[in-house]
This record gives C-alpha cells, structure tokens and sequence, in this order.
C-alpha cells in the first residue's frame, strides 16, 4: 500500500464539503483510507495516527488531500478530489464581467442585507473570531465548527445574550430554520412544536419521530453538546427556550439533553414552569421526579419526549410510550434466538450518533446490562481498547476516536460497516445493535452500502441484528426504501432508538436463561 499527500497553500473550503469530497475518494476500489482537511496541528496529528503521513508540511490555511491505497488509485484519487476542490462555475454578470468571490461575513450581508443567521464552518482557531464578527453586525450564529474552547464559547455566548441573539454551537451539527435544514437535518413537516437540543442525533430523532406521528415542527434549535455545563450556563437553551415561548406559531416545546448542571438545569426548568405554553424535558438518564412540575413533563427517552409533545399538542392523555415489548414482539425476539449458540450472550451495539449510543447504555443499564464504551455513561466502564470489544460493547463510532483522518460515519458508513462486520463475526456475540442516520448530510445509500458487508456473513449462524432508522419519507434517502432493504437482508427494525436498545436487552435475557437451561 502507498501513502500520497498533495496540498493546496492558502485554499480553505468548508468542513462538510471536505467530508463528502473525502467519502468520494475513500469509495473508490484499491483505496483504503483517504482524507480531506485543513493543515490545523490537531487534523496533522489525526492523519498521522491514521497512518496518512507522518511529516506533511502544511499549515492552517492550506487544505491537505491524503490517501492510503494502491498507487495508480491513489493518484486517481487525487486527480479526483483535485478537480472537485479546483473547479468552480464561472459567475458572471450579464456583460460578463466576474463578480468578485464573497470572502468576509461583511461581503454577504452587503449582497444579502435582510439575513439574519450567519452558519460558521471553518477551523476552530479561527471560529470564535468569525462568530464574533457575525454578533457585532446584529448577526446569529450557527457554529458548526468544534474544537473552540469553553472559554471562547463563554465569551461568545455573553457577548450574543448582550446583542440579544442566539448562538447554536460550537460544535452544532443539527438545526431547522423556519423549514431549512441546517447541518445534519431531516427533511420534516411544519407545525407547532418547538425544539431545543444539546444534541445533533437527539435534536433528529425527536424531530423525525413528531414527523412521523403526523405533527410538525416550528423551530429546532442546537445549542452544542457544551452549553448546559455549569461554565457555560445554559446561555442557548435559555435563549432558544424565551423565544419559542415568544413563538405564536410554537404551542409545544421540547428540551433535549445528555444530564446538565443541576445548578444549570433548575435554571432552565425555572424559565420553563413559567412558559405559559406546555415544556416537554429529556435530560437523558435524569430522574423524572427531578424534572417534573406545573407545566413540565418529564420524558425518559427521546423518541418519548416525542410522544408526549405530539399528545399535548392534539390535546389527548399524557402516556408515554416505554417501548415495552408486546406479547407478539417478544414471541417473534424468542424464535430468532432459536437459531443461536447458548454461548452466544453479548450485546454489541455501533452507533454512527452519540446520543443513540448514550441512551442504548442508559436502557441496557435499567435492564441489568452494563457495559464498556468509549464514551461510557455512568456506571459503566472505559474501553480499555477501542478496537476490541468484549462482552456488552456499545460504541459510539462517531468520536474523535473514531474519526481522525476519515469523514464520520454518518457521511462515509465505511469504518463503522467494517466494525458491524467484526461483531457478527465474534462468536460470542448475540445481536448487533445499530442506528441508520439519514438525512441531508448523510450517506446517500446507508442501506445499500452496509448490505454489502452483510454478504460476507452465514445468516444462519451469524447473531442477531437489531437497528433503528433516523429519518422521514421525505429525506432524500427515504425510510422506507432503507427499512425495506434491511429487513429484506434479515435485520429486525424498531420504531426508535429506545425499542431497539429494549429488544437487544430482551436477546441478551434470552441466551442467558438458555444457557442456565442447558447447565
């Protein structure tokens, strides 16, 4: 196998378009690592741990291509991702002249003067300045970038509260803007139910789940996964939760997060009880007694925060789904686990979303099934080995772990297909456990290209698989195509996050009293 690098001195392109030019080389047969990014200390240092260079000259304004394959493709791959980064359309004015590229947030708002809402997708270093500017020129903000620091996101979020704006992010990947998707979206129906989340995958799944209960949404709004912290102090939910509160066309609110500040979350609950509009909360893994008041309804899984909004809304009985299994559920999880080995007891679970893989630990948890991952919940244990699981293993494949040197899986499945395909290799393994993000952003046959991994396995001694499917029929990949492909292929689908996570627990429940039968 040959390494090639190629830079371009002082050529910056966004960090989205670099992963989808990054899962169009890695694609190509003979490639098998490839990576798109800018020349920052943190992504050389990434390429270097990936095996993709260990001395490459850049610098933070120049953009690196680096591929692993062999030769003649590696150039290939590099004449490709050449050309997608070098040719741009010519923009021409009516007599011809070239109208000048727009290179400052200045220049925008002069050709767009009515905007409102700047999206920041440039290297951390340099992301705080930019969000600065877009605040002192009465813009909001989107910062998809990460790698900024609690202290810049501190700053820049004071410095909006003083403006009276909202910044979303750092590191927000998911937003719906009076019906534009940002970021990592869906494509979902307009309503009356407002969202703040703390989290990309969380924001989705609640959001496709209202979609697909027939609600719709007014607003969704991330705040980044840092913002609840007690040294942030909740700047953006609060801010996000006064303005759906202002919001006519909002009559729902829902709040998502992983567990706050308790200092922090009784802020946000306070502003909530006082909301005069019903406040749905999902602090995952949170108490509901600690949640719940006049006016705030506790919810203990996303897809139930869901639930119960839509109730509100349609003014019906508040019962949250537990996502229990029905008699028939459990009789059809019984009979597929006829096929298995008794020694095969273990839960794996691979998660292109990091809060599916966070709420999977929290329901394994509550029905007897601790865990190792790498971003562990409490309670349960570090990996040791990110490459090696061992009983219960849920991972979390979109973490900088994870990451370094390649797009994240939601745009480029590889790396995670190639880790399913080793647990249902292991033997002792009883069922795989996974989530299909779709959506803008996202891979553009997840199904099709996971379906070619899964012809490498005997379908009849391999263990179970179970996923769940985060989208709407009306994103580009369409759930339904994607569900019918999977369970054409033998994979069991739940409805949510939630009620896979219960029926890997039932499986795993069953291959133990099986194995306590035959002892």
């Amino acid at each position: 196998m040959k390494v090639k690098n190629k830079i371009f001195r002082n050529l910056y392109q966004d960090s989205v378009s670099l992963m989808q030019i990054s899962a169009q080389i890695s694609a190509l047969p003979g490639i098998q690592q490839a990576s798109v990014v800018m020349g920052t200390s943190t992504n050389l240092e990434q390429l270097s741990h990936a095996g993709l260079g260990d001395n490459v000259k850049a610098g933070p304004n120049d953009l690196v291509i680096a591929v692993m394959g062999e030769e003649d493709i590696c150039a290939e791959a590099l004449d490709i991702a050449e050309q997608r980064l070098t040719s741009k359309p010519e923009d021409e004015g009516d007599e011809g002249v070239k109208t000048p590229d727009i290179v400052s947030i200045e220049m925008a708002l002069e050709k767009v003067p009515d905007a409102n809402l700047a999206l920041i997708s440039v290297p951390g270093d340099y992301a705080a300045a930019e969000a600065i500017k877009a605040l002192n020129l009465g813009l909001n903000v989107m910062m998809f970038s990460d790698n900024v620091s609690i202290e810049q996101e501190k700053a820049i979020k004071n410095l909006a509260r003083d403006r009276n704006r909202i910044v979303m992010g750092p590191d927000c990947g998911t937003a719906i803007i009076n019906g534009i998707p940002l970021g990592f979206a869906n494509v979902v129906n307009r309503g009356h139910i407002g969202v703040v989340g703390a989290s990309g995958t969380g924001l989705q799944e609640v959001t496709c789940r209202i979609d697909q209960l027939g609600a719709g949404i007014s607003q969704a709004l991330g705040t980044g996964g840092h913002d609840l912290s007690e040294d942030i102090g909740g700047i953006s939910m609060l801010f996000g939760l006064q303005a759906l509160m202002d919001d006519d066309d909002t009559h729902v609110i829902v709040l998502i997060s992983k567990p706050p500040s308790s200092v922090v979350a009784e802020r946000i609950l306070q502003l909530a009880q006082s909301a005069g509009k019903p406040v749905v909360v999902n602090f995952l893994g949170a108490d509901p007694q600690t949640v719940t008041r006049p006016n705030v309804t506790a919810a203990t899984t996303l897809a139930g925060a869901a639930d119960l909004a839509v109730a509100l809304l349609n003014k019906r009985p508040l019962t949250e789904t537990r996502y229990q299994p029905s008699p028939s559920d459990l009789t059809a999880l019984q009979q597929a686990c006829q096929r298995l080995a008794p020694t095969r007891q273990a839960i794996r679970g691979v998660f292109a979303g990091g809060t599916f893989c966070y709420e999977a630990q929290l329901i394994c948890q509550q029905n007897g099934f601790t865990a190792a991952s790498n971003t562990p919940v409490s309670g349960n244990q570090t990996l040791a080995n990110i490459w090696q699981s061992h009983n219960h293993t849920l991972i979390d494949m979109g973490d900088d772990d994870f990451t370094r040197g390649k797009p994240h899986p939601m745009i480029d499945p590889t790396l995670r297909n190639q880790r399913l395909l080793a647990e249902l290799n292991d033997p002792q393994t009883a069922v795989v456990l996974f989530d299909l993000v779709l959506g803008y952003g996202a891979s553009e046959a997840p199904a099709a290209e996971l379906l070619e991994q899964l012809t490498q396995i005997d379908q009849q001694q391999a263990p179970l698989m179970i996923a769940h499917v985060c989208g709407t029929e009306s994103d580009p990949q369409q759930r339904s195509r994607q569900v019918s492909a999977l369970r054409d292929a033998g994979v069991i689908i739940a409805d949510c996050n939630a009620q896979a996570a219960q029926w890997a627990s039932i499986v795993a429940q069953i291959q133990i009293e099986k194995k306590e039968v035959i002892a």
